[in-house]
């Protein structure tokens, strides 16, 4: 990511507001230009999950009760925050029906052909078996393990029967644990949802064991559930950190109880910001003239500092080397100056000695990093040298402007121009980049093995819109090259902006293209942001996220789930960048001088993360003209402890009339951890014609 920092811009508040389709950041009537990769749009077809209250049955809606806290749940509910932010978002823990995705699959004892429509999203769809007999069987393949599902859903075809069967759980496929057993069910219903604990789990299925009802076997979704995990770490780009130390944050500025405060990473520790990321230039220079800056912003001195800030409040630390004096991302990737005129074998050298000299350092004053980046948005390479001329780079104007100097010897840009050509002149520039990249990003990874062996090395990159295959041909090469090398990461990093890098649904197929491609490793989204304002509140390019409070917190949760979603539980954490001065989560207090306070969308990342687990939605039936039996309590399940528990609900009455006719009746809920919903089946009296299957 490469913005101005924030003294650069003059706004009254001090904060972006948002960015123009120009490229330029808007700030209140003044507009300074950016420098970000614009890269060609992809896509490609996707299962999308489908409206589940398509249905085409009579169907009576009763009243629902409103529950209104700063931070509310509809299907699970976490504590609302202890203090106020600025405006409301209400902001549900991550539940993600991991059995919709593209990469899960389903299989059948019989009658597999048609298997996906069990798994499809859609409830007016079915599996059935082709043949008659018993134990038929329904298997969903979730692509990898999961260690977090929590909720199964089983929603039949059949109405007012009561079904028999066994659902079970697998990590291999072979050995499989019963969670949950129904093979003596006598209640008519036409689906159940079950509560369960096992880490590990890849396959889940159902089992038929007939039924009193003979019963036929068919079903019309099995869903899966994965909610957040403990371990994925969420934290933030807070590189400028280093810059706002005249200013005051607090949760709550305006009331006597202010709350956290008054640095900000207070109020990110507070808010759930568990980790904070460090960006280093080498010696910060300005982009237009490569002068040293005034105050050397994010650099080796000031950046040490921040990192005793970050660890004093016992927040995890990472460093996200730029190997430059200015802004590095796919678009530019100027060498320091310092090193601008080395020969190549010297280069080498002094990446490995700066790197570990400075991790040194930072060990010496007890601030290890957790994680070190070696390069920042590297798709491109880094310490463009004399090849610059052939990739066309045109950014920082310092760089073009001394050429003599920037570009006088080889650096570690990659050649994407002779990528798929067939001329064997041109495929050996492009091995030759190749070469010298892995032979520089080699080195630091060694100096952060060598340096600082406790911290884990993440390589980061990006995928543009449609260039999928351009990553995946960056990782082929550099993991094949840098272990060669003797050297292997420990992260493979994306950046996502979805102006820039597609859709949602892209970053699911993107995150697990990679952790499927190339198993063992961690997988990062290494930044990502959503503006709160701007644009009239339309959403940005890409994204169905409207820029708002509420839509700024939508977008950020959904990149928590798809790192969380990627199989295997390899996706290993969400950085938010900037997110006090870049599409920010803050604002200026109004009245109060240097004073801020962040957008109520800032709780998703407490708000992000299940404590209850609620049976959030029962099935069952009853007759023409009767009141149906709803229980007193429903199954909750704790996820601290994996205790299933009961918890009491109290049920909106049902309209009048409401049973009068065969169809479908919905009634709310509530219970003290959040809202459920009953669906209940009113069938024909025995010997009376059913109008809702003709």
């Amino acid at each position: 990511m490469s913005v101005p920092p924030p003294a650069d811009i003059p706004c009254s508040a001090g904060l972006f507001d948002r960015q123009s389709a120009q490229g330029h950041v808007q700030c209140h009537g003044e507009r300074r230009p950016t420098a970000w990769e614009t890269a060609p749009a992809a896509s490609t077809s996707h299962r999308q999950e489908k409206d589940m209250s398509s249905k085409r049955l009579p169907r009576v809606i009763a009243g629902t009760t409103t529950l209104v806290t700063m931070v509310s749940a509809t299907l699970l509910m976490v504590p609302a925050p202890a203090h106020a932010t600025f405006g409301t978002a209400d902001i549900k823990p991550i539940e993600s029906n991991i059995a919709a995705k593209a990469w899960a699959s389903a299989t059948a004892g019989s009658g597999s052909s048609n298997a996906g429509l069990a798994i499809d999203g859609d409830p007016t769809t079915s599996w059935y078996p082709n043949r008659a007999g018993a134990r038929q069987w329904l298997t969903v393949d979730l692509g990898g393990t999961y260690d977090n599902l929590r909720k199964v859903k089983v929603i039949f075809p059949d109405r007012g029967v009561a079904h028999r069967y066994v659902v079970e759980a697998s990590s291999d496929g072979r050995r499989w644990k019963t969670i949950a057993d129904r093979s003596r069910n006598r209640a008519v219903a036409r689906g159940e949802v079950h509560l369960f604990t096992r880490p590990g789990t890849r396959f889940v299925r159902l089992m038929f064991t007939g039924g009193p009802d003979r019963a036929p076997a068919g079903v019309s979704e099995l869903q899966v559930f994965n909610y957040l995990r403990d371990d994925l770490t969420l934290g933030a780009d807070l590189s400028w950190v280093d810059d706002v130390q005249d200013r005051q944050y607090w949760v709550n500025p305006l009331a006597e109880d202010r709350g956290a405060g008054p640095h900000l990473l207070d109020v990110a520790k507070d808010r759930g910001m568990q980790y904070a990321r460090l960006r280093i230039f080498n010696e910060p220079r300005s982009e237009s003239t490569g002068q040293p800056t005034p105050i050397p912003r994010q650099g080796p001195e000031r950046s040490l500092v921040s990192a005793k800030w970050i660890k004093q409040r016992g927040m995890g630390l990472g460093i996200d080397f730029h190997y430059a004096d200015s802004w590095a991302d796919p678009s530019k990737q100027p060498k320091p100056r310092a090193w601008a005129e080395l020969e190549f074998a010297d280069l080498s050298k002094a990446v490995y000695d700066y790197t570990a000299d400075y991790l040194k350092r930072l060990k010496r004053q007890g601030t290890t990093p957790e994680k070190v980046a070696v390069g920042n948005e590297i798709i491109n390479g880094f310490m463009y040298g004399s090849e610059a001329a052939q990739i066309g780079t045109t950014n920082p104007p310092y760089f073009v402007d001394q050429a003599d100097i920037y570009q006088s010897k080889p650096g570690g840009g990659l050649l994407w121009k002779y990528w798929k050509s067939t001329d064997p002149a041109e495929r050996q520039l492009y091995d030759q980049a190749w070469d010298r990249f892995t032979t520089l990003a080699a080195a630091g990874i060694k100096a952060v093995r060598d340096a600082s062996p406790k911290s884990k090395v993440e390589i980061h990159v990006i995928v543009g819109k449609d260039r999928l295959d351009k990553t995946m041909e960056f990782w082929h090469q550099f993991l094949t090259r840098v272990k060669a090398k003797g050297q292997n990461p420990d992260v493979l990093a994306i950046s996502y902006y979805p102006e820039w890098h597609g859709t949602p649904e892209a970053l699911d197929r993107n995150l697990n293209a990679m952790a499927t491609t190339h198993p063992g490793y961690e997988i990062d989204v290494a930044e990502t942001a959503y503006p709160a304002s701007g644009g009239e509140g339309s959403p940005v390019p890409n994204s169905p996220f409207p820029r708002t409070i509420q839509g700024q917190a939508d977008a950020i949760r959904r990149v928590f789930q798809a790192a969380n979603d990627v199989v295997d539980n390899r996706g290993s954490g969400v950085l938010v960048w900037e997110p006090a001065s870049y599409q920010p989560m803050f604002r200026a207090v109004p009245g109060l001088a240097n004073t801020w306070e962040p957008h109520a969308s800032i709780n998703v990342f407490n708000a992000s993360r299940a404590k209850h687990v609620l049976q959030d939605t029962l099935y069952t039936a009853t007759v023409v003209g009767a009141a149906p039996r709803l229980p007193s309590s429903i199954r909750m399940l704790t996820t601290a402890d994996n205790r299933i528990t009961s918890v009491p609900v109290r049920w909106q009455p049902l309209p009048p009339g409401a049973t009068d006719r065969p169809g479908e009746v919905t009634v709310t809920g509530t219970t003290r951890t959040g809202p459920v919903t009953a669906v209940i089946d009113v069938v024909p009296r025995r010997g009376e014609h059913d109008s809702t299957t003709s």
